[in-house]
Order: C-alpha cells, then structure tokens, then sequence
C-alpha cells in the first residue's frame, strides 16, 4: 500500500515586540512606500530614530519628520557608509536592484532587513496592528496578503472594546499588590477570576429562573384574561377596538411608519432621526407645527429604547457615555430655556452656522470613505463637544446626532461605540430638553407622538443590531450623504 502524506504550510515566523527608540533604523526611500513605512514606524515608535536616506524626498515625508525630532532625513543616493550604526534596515523605493545590493550589504554586517513588496528578501516583516491603549495585536500573513492583514486589522479594532485598556490596567495593580512568591500569586489570580466563570453557570441559572417566572406569568394572564372576556363579551371589546381604531388620525399608519424609518436610520448611524420622520411626515400632509413638537416629544421615547437595545447588544462604552453625558443634560437645558426666552427666529441662524460645520463634517466622511485608516490624535474635548451638541439639539431644533457622532467618528472612534453611547446618552439630553419645553410650553398631537413611539419601539432592536455591523467605506459614505443632506436641509430654510 502507498501512503501519500499531505504537507501543511505554516506560518513558522516569530512574533517580537521591537523597543525601536531604542533601536537606530535606517530607511531606504522617501516616496510613497516610504511614507506609508514611516508612517506605521512613529505611529507605533513616535520616538523611534529613524535614518531617511533617499535622492528625492516627498513633502509629506518631510512633514512627517518634522513632527518627530528623533528623525532625520539625508537627502542623497544610499551608500555603503549608511549601515555603518544601524540595526534594522528598511527599504521601499522602486529600485529591486538596489534593494538586491543593499540586502547583501547589510547581510554582511549582521544587520536584519525588510524589503517592500519582496517577501524573499525579508529578515521580518511589517505586520498590520491594533491598538487599544497598552494593548497591541501584530497580525501577519506570512507575507502572502497585506490587504487582508489591513481587513482584519479594521474587523478587530472594531471587535475589541476601547474598555479593554482599563482591564489590562486594573489587573496590573492587582498584579503589583499581590505579596509571596508566584505559586500564591498564581492560586490569588485564580480566586480572582474564577468569578468570569461563575458567573456563566449563574446566568445559566438565572435563564432556567427566567423560563419558570415567564411561564408562571403566562398562566396568570390566561385566568386574568378568562375573567376578563366571562364578564365582558369579546364582540363588545372587538367594537370598541374598531371605534377606537376610527377615531384615530387617517394617517396614523405613515405616522408609524415615519417612527420605525426615522429609528432604524438614527440607531443604526446615530443621528437622521429628525431629518428621516419630518421627511415622511410632511409626505403625509401632517403640519409642520405638528411635526415640531411631535418628534422632538417622540425622541424621548425612542432614544430610550434605542439606548437600551445598544446597551443590551453591548454597543456602549461606559467611559464614553459618562463623559457626553452631563455636559450634553446641561447643554439640552440651557439651549431649551434660551429658545424659549427669544423666541424659533433667533436660533435659525445658529442652526445654520451648525449646519455649516456638519456640511464640511459630512464632505469629510465621504473623503475618508475613500481613504486609508489612519491613527488619529486622541480627543479630549468631550465635554465642550457633548455641552455644543445638547445646546444646538435645544436651541436649533436638532444637531446632536450629526454633531457629536461625526465628530467623534472623524476623529477615528470605532463608528459601533459612538453610535450605541451616542445614543444612549441622546436619551438624556432628549429627556432633559423634553422636560424643559413641556414645563415652559405644554405639550401637543399626541396621536402623532403615540404613532411615532409606536414605530420607534419595533425598530430600535433591529437598528441597535445593525450599528457597527456595515463595512466602514460603505457606513461613511451613508453618513456623509445624510448629513449633508441634513446640512443642506437647514441651510436651504434658512436662506
């Protein structure tokens, strides 16, 4: 009998973590494979020192440079004199030739090289990285596919949770107050954790529980329900319903339908809940003071469910939502009390001042669309940002949404975690705002504000579900296009 044995191909490279500000890199190149090689190195390393050595050097690697002193560029042809103090070399010019002589160069002196695009010729290669604070993921292909090392980088910056940071922080103080040698600190870190896993056999527990109340609960309405229709005929509550049913707004199912549309768009990108309901409503002839004070009551009601569902489905990020939070409360307040004091004429112009930026927030979306994922610089103002938007969501009858979710998005949060804490926290403002109109206005076409709650309630699960789940090219050219539309709408009234 002949046996055939299959050979599987592995990826048998070495994973390493590189202290390069402690290392001398020199880089052959300064065009564009250059730059993006540069630029994975500082946005890594930013204080790594990084020799540039190229005849022709490109603006935005210049730029790049001047931003990290530990850099330097020597604009001239490579030589043999440049590997002299160096302890990783890159190259990525266009030249194979030249990245042939200088592999055998460094070769030579020892040294470890990369070259772009040539697997063959590598010592170790660039992998793709995904950060969340002191946590660092290096993917690699083996050199067979950077795109998918890029895909599945995007798919695990999104999947990973920004609280990830805060876990590795905190089990590091318990590291360092654990005393005795490493079998106690072994056997306390078990104590420690072994609550994870038990707290999966309890919620086991708690679902057979659930089963048991549920059903319970299901019995009792039944006999509530036998009593109910033994003394009131079921022919009478069916016309009472049809009554009911009649004296209802002819409307009242585009009015629903305006609330499940204006909550699956605002929950699945968080923001279009205004636009999206006034557009179908004004297409189902309801007025316009109608529309004014029936979303903005409605929003109340489906920002909760809305926030609940991303909640439920894990789409929050709690250090986010404490941050927007009373900012955007104290914003919603202020913004209410200052429209109600001078009265829709004056606000007009600040929403189309707010429009204005959306406008350009929205051409930038549809830039970045198209553009490859860079490390943005970590945002800090959230409090002038969540206070900004509750204000202009009072005062100018809408803009939190395309406010604060496109400018956190824009400044590189994952799109999942700004939607579904963007929405939970527009619960909040929206309540706060509601409250203050009502206390200082009253309250109006409540059947409009039923339909819209009503249609809010069964598309918020579904949007909570979408968030986060479309590729990003594909969910920043549908922002882009909404709050430009959205930008656009506002300008057009004000003018």
């Amino acid at each position: 009998m002949e046996t055939t044995n299959t050979v599987t191909v592995k990826n048998n490279l070495y994973p390493v973590f590189l202290k390069l500000e402690e290392l001398r890199v020199l880089l052959v190149g300064a065009g564009n494979v250059g730059l993006e090689k540069l630029h994975s190195l500082l946005a890594n390393s930013p204080n790594a020192a990084v020799t540039i050595v190229a005849p022709v050097v490109k603006e935005d690697v210049r730029r790049l440079v001047w931003k990290h002193p530990s850099c330097e560029i020597v604009q001239k042809a490579f030589e043999e004199t440049d590997l002299e103090n160096k302890d990783l070399v890159i190259l990525a010019t266009d030249d194979h030739k030249l990245h042939e002589k200088v592999r055998v160069l460094a070769k030579a002196k020892g040294l470890l090289v990369n070259v772009a695009d040539t697997p063959d010729l590598c010592d170790f290669y660039l992998g793709s990285i995904v950060q969340k604070g002191n946590l660092k993921v290096a993917i690699s292909t083996n050199g067979k596919s950077p795109t998918a090392a890029k895909r599945i980088k995007e798919v695990l910056h999104d999947a990973l949770p920004d609280e990830l940071d805060e876990v590795i922080e905190n089990l590091h103080k318990v590291r360092n107050k654990l005393n005795g040698n490493f079998e106690y600190k072994v056997k306390k870190l078990n104590s420690i954790t072994k609550v994870l896993v038990e707290n999966d056999r309890v919620g086991t527990e708690k679902k057979w529980k659930k089963v048991a109340t549920y059903s319970l609960l299901a019995f009792a309405l039944m006999l509530i329900g036998h009593f109910i229709f033994s003394y009131i005929p079921f022919r009478q509550i069916a016309n009472d319903t049809v009554t009911f049913y009649q004296t209802l707004d002819k409307n009242f199912h585009w009015l629903m339908l305006a609330g499940f549309l204006a909550q699956l768009v605002d929950g699945a990108l968080g923001m279009g809940y205004g636009v999206t309901s006034a557009t179908v409503l004004l297409s189902a002839g309801v007025s316009p003071a109608a529309i004014s004070g029936a979303v903005h009551t409605a929003e109340v009601f489906s920002s909760a469910a809305s926030g609940y569902s991303h909640y439920r489905f894990g789409n929050v990020n709690k250090k986010l939502f404490k941050a927007l939070v009373i900012p955007g409360v104290i914003g919603a307040i202020l913004g209410a009390v200052l429209l109600t004091w001078l009265g829709n004429k004056d606000a007009f112009w600040l929403r189309a001042l707010l429009a204005c930026y959306t406008l350009f927030l929205g051409v930038k979306f549809l830039i970045n669309a198209f553009r490859e994922q860079r490390q943005q610089k970590k945002f800090k103002r959230y409090s002038a940002l969540a206070g900004a938007g509750g204000f202009l969501d009072s005062f100018g009858g809408g803009g939190w949404g395309p406010l604060v979710t496109t400018t956190l998005i824009n400044k590189g949060r994952s799109p999942k975690y700004v939607i579904g804490s963007v929405s939970l926290t527009e619960f909040f403002v929206t309540l706060a705002s509601a409250f203050t109109f009502f206390t200082l206005l009253g309250v109006t076409h409540w059947q409009v504000i039923v339909a819209l709650m009503l249609g809010g309630f069964i598309a918020a699960p579904i949007a909570a579900k979408l968030a986060g789940k479309m590729p990003r090219k594909t969910a920043f050219i549908l922002l882009g296009i909404l709050v430009i539309i959205w930008s656009l709408r506002i300008l057009v009234k004000v003018f």
